[in-house]
């Protein structure tokens, strides 16, 4: 997976109803899922799968199953291995339990190019076979369709928001329960929460200790002495750093336009389930514990700001309304970004220039100037747009274009889509402690990969001889630029483009004593191109890993440390300094920083590099 932008290592943050279920990011019911409204009559309810039958672009039509797969692969180990073969699947869905997956494509002519690719061929020992499969029932549609079978009729009216049934009298209050599903450790003691999440890093390192042992033969008596040491880890892990504040901590937040769990029409907040669970009942973020007051008050004004307008909120199971979604950004220095999603379906331009002109008036001199905006923007969303915001146009409608933060000393600017850890005085910690662990002097190269908005490498710059940072998202290295300028550093220089596309040609031009690469990539993990140009650069002695879902980049950690061979050449790094730093109080989700060295096979106790 390549790079992504906005919230590329926010677990509970790039989608409106994220922060409900954070390991599913890009899994709120993507467009592949999507019923299109086509379907007319008595007895469309019933027909799961009408949405196929429309003329917007579903990948279930073009879907396919890969049978007889070899055991104990992982996803990652699938889509390297259609990718080997000119293979580009729009979605995996592997069940390697039963060593078979689906896999949908974008048009008919990639699909039955994959089948006849695929069918027949070899891998691991196994012959694997391709047939069309069927595709996704809806999972609102198939919900009622089961409980008009269950109870011999059309589903009762309890149902909330059209997409769930709710029984009021098993229910519990809708506060508990939306502060179950996006703060599920909201009623644990903070230091409990430090203790399953540092007990999570934990088993990380040691699924990671068995994985080198078996990818690199030559490592094991290291490992050996390593896992004595260190409770059956590869390294040390140390203790966990707490975040400074563990409530209000978000300073961005996306929330959710719908009908309210309690019925209320146009309701701005989180859901509390997922449409593929059959829900997409929405909850005011008023009394959930990590949402700032600030951000808050921005959606207690919105809100009513809506509900004086003439649109429907939008439907994602019907592909009807307009009202999407709201994202705020806040920085400690009291600026607030307001972004409006909004689907114009075929409303006149000068109708979407008149709203504009509505929400300015409103929230520069009408009752939402109470929410202090500094900035705001509108997008709009086609019917085509499903998980990913990030690429879509912002047009301005009042304030200022950004809004700065302050961290570590220095300044930094944020754009709409730019990306910026979300709880700050954390991000300090976590951003303090790399430093530390870099090694850093006045001769040191940083190269910072998926930079964002140059947090890292700024932070680092005066105590360097150069930073190179690499990000993909086009708005964020403009603001990067910016901050290295702001705060008054010549030393910085950032490139736009993918890490597997531009790192191994950055990489290959620094000609320094002393190169440290610190990587902080999205959820999946560097891509594997990266991986490989980092091994064979031998002249590169040290990698500071910053992992949002350290499971997830499993991958990558492996391939730093394997054995050499055709595919990965140059010497392999070991694991030698593991930490946890809670970025995300109330919640399971932690990052976590490995310090990787290069093996030093000059060295006849194949000793780690020691410091330069």
């Amino acid at each position: 997976m390549t790079d992504v932008t906005a919230d590329k290592n926010d677990p509970a943050g790039s989608l409106p109803s994220t922060d409900n279920e954070p390991d599913d990011l890009m899994e709120e019911k993507n467009e592949e899922n999507q019923p299109a409204a086509t379907a007319e009559g008595e007895g469309a309810a019933s027909d799961v799968y009408r949405y196929i039958k429309g003329d917007l672009f579903t990948s279930e039509i073009f879907k396919v199953e890969i049978q007889n797969l070899p055991k104990y692969i992982g996803f990652n180990d699938l889509k390297k291995f259609l990718n080997k073969h000119g293979i580009n699947p729009h979605k995996i869905k592997l069940f390697s339990r039963q060593m078979f997956a689906f896999v949908t494509f974008k048009n008919q002519e990639e699909r039955d190019k994959a089948m006849k690719a695929v069918h027949g061929m070899q891998w691991k020992s196994k012959v694997l076979s391709v047939r069309l499969a069927k595709p996704k029932a809806d999972p609102i549609l198939k919900k009622r369709k089961q409980e008009e079978e269950t109870e011999g009729g059309p589903p009762g009216a309890k149902r909330a928001a059209g997409c769930q049934e709710v029984e009021e009298d098993e229910e519990e209050p809708l506060n508990i329960q939306i502060a179950n599903a996006v703060t599920p450790l909201w009623n644990v003691p903070y230091e409990e929460q430090l203790k399953r999440k540092e007990k999570e890093v934990e088993g990380v390192l040691q699924k990671l200790t068995r994985e080198i042992g078996n990818n690199n033969k030559a490592m094991l008596p290291w490992l050996f002495v390593q896992k004595e040491k260190h409770n059956k880890m590869c390294c040390p892990l140390e203790a966990i750093r707490p975040s400074p504040v563990q409530t209000e901590y978000r300073n961005k937040c996306e929330f959710v336009i719908g009908v309210g769990a309690d019925g209320e029409d146009k309701t701005v907040g989180f859901r509390l389930g997922k449409y593929k669970g059959g829900s997409c009942a929405v909850v005011s973020p008023s009394e959930t514990t990590h949402v700032s007051s600030e951000a808050k008050r921005v959606v207690q004004e919105f809100q009513q700001f809506i509900r004086t307008t003439p649109y429907a909120v939008y439907s994602p199971e019907t592909y009807e309304g307009h009202w999407r979604q709201l994202t705020v950004r806040t920085s400690r220095i009291k600026q607030t970004m307001a972004i409006v999603f909004f689907n114009p379906q075929k409303l006149p331009e000068e109708e979407l220039e008149e709203l504009k002109r509505n929400l300015r008036q409103y929230f520069t001199e009408g009752e939402g100037k109470e929410s202090c905006i500094t900035s705001l923007y509108f997008v709009r969303m086609g019917q085509r747009t499903s998980a990913g915001t990030e690429d879509l146009p912002c047009e301005h409608v009042t304030g200022e274009e950004c809004i700065h933060e302050e961290l570590l000393g220095l300044k930094f600017r944020i754009s709409p889509h730019s990306f910026f850890q979300t709880n700050t005085p954390a991000a300090e910690v976590l951003y303090s402690a790399v430093g530390e662990w870099a090694q850093l002097d006045q001769d040191s190269t940083v190269l910072d990969v998926c930079c964002g908005t140059g947090t890292i490498g700024i932070s680092l710059a005066k105590r360097v001889k150069k930073v190179i940072g690499i990000e993909l998202c086009q708005e964020a290295v403009e603001d990067a630029k910016a901050n290295a300028e702001a705060n008054g550093l010549t030393n910085v220089e950032f490139h736009c483009g993918k890490a597997e596309d531009v790192f191994p040609t950055v990489l290959n031009a620094v000609v320094s004593p002393n190169i440290t690469a610190i990587v902080d990539p999205p959820r999946a993990g560097l891509h594997s191109k990266v991986i490989l140009a980092i091994r064979r650069a031998e002249h590169l002695k040290r990698l500071v890993y910053v992992a949002c879902n350290a499971k997830a980049a499993m991958n990558n950690f492996i391939d730093l440390c394997r054995a050499p061979s055709n595919r990965v050449r140059g010497a392999p790094f070991r694991p030698v300094r593991a930490m946890a730093v809670d970025l995300f109080p109330q919640t399971m989700h932690c990052e976590t920083i490995l310090l990787f060295e290069r093996v030093d096979y000059s060295s006849n106790t194949d000793s780690q590099t020691t410091e330069t």
